[in-house]
């Protein structure tokens, strides 16, 4: 018994070790984007690629666990095409120090105002939402109306989802699921897991996978985007005592997966924010995942979506 507890115990402990050596080995790579100085001693990273022009900028935010890497193929096609956009890392995700303070999502609309600023982004702005930041990007429209053109919302939860009991229960789960996953990470059982199909399921361009992989690794990263998640019911909250968007304001959504069975009520939950506007637009990608709909395979349908939005946006 003594025999096979050591075996166990160095077994994890190589384990563990191997993960620190190939973590090591993929901090060698060049910071992509800059670190942008926001006050208070603080900074927040930014990556924003193409030249600036008379349309709106493309502002990405990321849902859970995600930042500035998960639009690395989005950004890539919009950049072809000589749109802008600009895609970051909120507080304690990516490469972004950690902040004081809760989480939240008036704190992370507050982060996202004073980044804008600091580097010199006027917009006005498209926002390009992923999952749970559909309450990011929805709060952050109602406070800054005169800066947002459109909205995009990619397999992503409206605030008023977090009403209905079936989500509100995922929503608990998840959060402490989360909690684990930000344990698992902190001990650095994710290390050696970084370079397998589990660290970046979207499928990205290299430079943007490479950076998935090592956040995927990361301790900090897993424990800020927990407590993320913990949050995110406050934040759905937060954006629907601001109201609702005005339905002038043009808003594209785009799902992943079939519109069959349970999920075609669930679709029709997300489909809600472009179904209240005047211009409004839904698509379903019937053979994205959650994950893979913003990757190289998919995005595309992405790109589309943001085109619609800015063709009413954009009214020269």
């Amino acid at each position: 018994m003594v025999r096979l507890v050591s075996g166990a115990v160095l077994a994890v402990l190589g384990y563990i070790a191997l993960g620190g050596v190939i973590s090591a080995a993929a901090h060698t790579a060049q910071l992509r984007g800059q670190m942008i100085d926001i006050g208070q001693g603080r900074q927040l990273h930014l990556i924003c690629e193409g030249a600036p022009s008379a349309t709106p900028t493309i502002l990405f935010e990321a849902g859970a666990f995600g930042f500035s890497a998960d639009w690395g193929a989005v950004q890539a096609a919009l950049t072809a095409k000589g749109i802008r956009s600009c895609a970051y890392d909120r507080a304690g995700l990516g490469v972004s120090p950690m902040a004081a303070g809760p989480r939240d999502g008036l704190a992370i609309s507050q982060d996202l105002e004073a980044l804008l600023t600091a580097s010199n982004e006027p917009g006005p702005f498209i926002l390009v939402g992923h999952s749970m930041a559909g309450a990011y990007v929805t709060l952050f429209a109602l406070r800054n109306p005169q800066k947002v053109a459109g909205l995009v919302l990619v397999d992503a939860a409206p605030p008023i989802a977090n009403t209905l009991q079936p989500v509100s229960g995922f929503v608990t789960a998840f959060g402490r699921a989360s909690r684990v996953a930000a344990f698992g990470a902190s001990m650095g059982l994710f290390k050696p897991l970084a370079w397998t199909g589990l660290a970046d399921k979207i499928g990205l361009p290299p430079a943007a996978s490479a950076e998935k992989r090592r956040a995927f690794a990361s301790g900090a990263h897993n424990r800020a985007a927990a407590d993320e998640v913990v949050l995110w019911p406050k934040a759905a909250e937060q954006a629907r005592d601001l109201g609702r968007l005005d339905a002038a304001l043009p808003v594209a959504v785009v799902t992943a997966g079939p519109a069959t069975g349970a999920r075609k009520d669930w679709k029709q939950i997300q489909a809600t924010p472009a179904l209240e506007s005047r211009f409004g637009f839904v698509h379903h990608v019937a053979d994205a995942s959650h994950s893979t709909l913003l990757g190289q395979a998919y995005c595309i349908n992405i790109v589309q979506a943001i085109a619609e939005v800015t063709a009413v946006a954009y009214r020269p």
